[in-house]
């Protein structure tokens, strides 16, 4: 483990782009850009956290690798699932995970942060506005509540498991032909939690530098 813990933010990045993700071709050209907006991001969510409870943790280095490198692990994948229309939705958002730092690697495609909690959707505009992302936009609402069919991509971490009801929900935000990419961890989990469903998914593992533990992005499309 690198002990400054925004160098391990750096060494992060720079082993994402050393993949084969595809993430090199996004974070390269900007990586300065890109580290300066996650570190205001961080250093917000480390002033709020206390208040607002946007993580589980109060260590720095595991709020990098287990939040923010987490969510940009398949950032290459995502930015290939998305054909012609740029748009994602990233529900149940809370902090902005994986929301916030995808929109700071992806400025070309437009976010929308679904959250339901007033306290937290206020905090993600005001990152949105401390970290100028013209590309996000913050809408207050439970899932099942929010606008339909808008969505090429709906992405969720850390929100509930893959059943048939939450599917139905999920999909129903998603234009024809979208998809659904929910972030996993061990797959033997994930076999269990789809093992009811009658939609077919795509298991992508999606390894985070710094953390040995699996990691798994599961893709389902919308017929």
């Amino acid at each position: 483990m690198v002990s400054d813990s925004f160098d391990l933010l750096s060494q992060g990045l720079a082993r994402l782009c050393r993949d084969d993700s595809g993430a090199e071709e996004l974070i390269a050209p900007r990586r300065d850009e890109i580290f300066s907006l996650l570190t205001q991001y961080i250093l917000e969510i480390e002033q709020n956290n206390p208040a607002l409870s946007l993580v589980g943790t109060d260590d720095r280095q595991k709020l990098i690798v287990r939040h923010i490198l987490d969510s940009l692990a398949p950032l290459g994948i995502i930015s290939r699932l998305l054909a012609g229309s740029r748009t994602i939705a990233d529900v149940g958002s809370g902090a902005g995970l994986p929301g916030i730092p995808l929109a700071v690697a992806m400025p070309d495609a437009a976010f929308t942060l679904i959250e339901r909690k007033g306290r937290r959707a206020g905090f993600l505009r005001h990152a949105r506005e401390t970290l100028g992302l013209a590309n996000v936009a913050v809408e207050e609402a439970e899932m099942e509540k929010a606008k339909s069919g808008r969505f090429a991509l709906v992405t969720f971490r850390a929100f509930r498991p893959l059943d048939p009801k939450i599917l139905k929900g999920l999909f129903r935000l998603c234009i024809d032909g979208g998809t659904l990419a929910a972030y996993k961890g061990r797959r033997e989990k994930i076999e269990a939690e789809i093992a009811a469903l009658e939609t077919p998914c795509e298991i992508i593992p999606c390894p985070v530098p710094f953390l040995d533990e699996q990691r798994h992005l599961v893709c389902l499309k919308k017929n």
